[in-house]
């Protein structure tokens, strides 16, 4: 079983990805909704919570856990690898795809404030990007526009404008929220820019540190610590074959 993890319905971007390439495989979802948004919030606050929910998932019997935060994933996976005894998969930059790719010389990034602070997110621009002009973008109020069913047209054009503004050919999508957008911003930013979602990639390495391929059934129960009524909407949008009875209010 692989437990999934994020402060609210953003990781089901990644989920997604997890049941395309391993649709055998068992998963069980916490969404910390009743904490979301993680983006402001202290290193040590967010730290914190993933604690008390990967607690929770290996306690219902996740073998390995994916951080599919970029937030949390900046904050706490350090932390996370060392205190527990099931791999971790996190949220990668995805910096290096889009150097590679750019044309211009110039790449825009759609995060959090909390992902640009960390310190992943510098290493890999300083390994991969030294050359690249990266525009940072904080997403602000995008993150509380998903969580509510909601596509905020106004603020994704004026964000992407600002970077492609600036020459970037090539945006990342830095939050696990953002490719629940991704059609809008692909609108926004026109037909000659790139938009790089990481879940595939994060699916992929899933897969690698897994000791056996999925033998289970498929199964996927989905826990919330807020409300569920977007969670279960938005999953069931995803795979109408999941259990409308496997969504739980949870309190962790």
């Amino acid at each position: 079983m692989v437990g999934v993890y994020d402060s609210g319905i953003g990781g089901l971007s990644v989920w997604k990805e997890l049941r395309a390439l391993m649709p055998r495989q068992d998963y069980v979802y916490v969404a910390d909704s009743a904490h979301c948004p993680y983006g402001e919030k202290s290193p040590e606050y967010i730290t914190g919570r993933a604690r008390a929910v990967t607690e929770y998932l290996i306690g219902k019997g996740a073998e390995a856990v994916v951080v599919a935060c970029n937030t949390a994933t900046a904050a706490a996976i350090s932390y996370l690898r060392s205190h527990y005894p099931v791999p971790f998969v996190g949220m990668e930059p995805a910096v290096k795809p889009a150097a590679l790719t750019s044309r211009t010389g110039v790449v825009g990034v759609l995060a959090t404030a909390n992902t640009f602070k960390g310190s992943l997110y510098r290493d890999t621009v300083m390994k991969y990007a030294s050359g690249i002009h990266i525009v940072e973008k904080v997403g602000r109020g995008l993150v509380e526009a998903v969580e509510r069913g909601e596509v905020p047209s106004e603020l994704i054009r004026r964000y992407v404008g600002e970077m492609t503004a600036e020459g970037a050919d090539v945006i990342v999508l830095g939050c696990t929220h953002f490719p629940f957008l991704q059609e809008e911003v692909e609108r926004a930013a026109g037909p000659g820019v790139r938009i790089i979602n990481p879940a595939p990639a994060v699916a992929r390495q899933t897969a690698r540190v897994l000791h056996s391929p999925a033998e289970g059934g498929g199964t996927a129960v989905f826990y919330s610590t807020g409300d569920t009524t977007v969670l279960k909407s938005t999953v069931l949008s995803i795979d109408p074959a999941v259990n409308p009875g496997n969504f739980y209010h949870v309190t962790i």
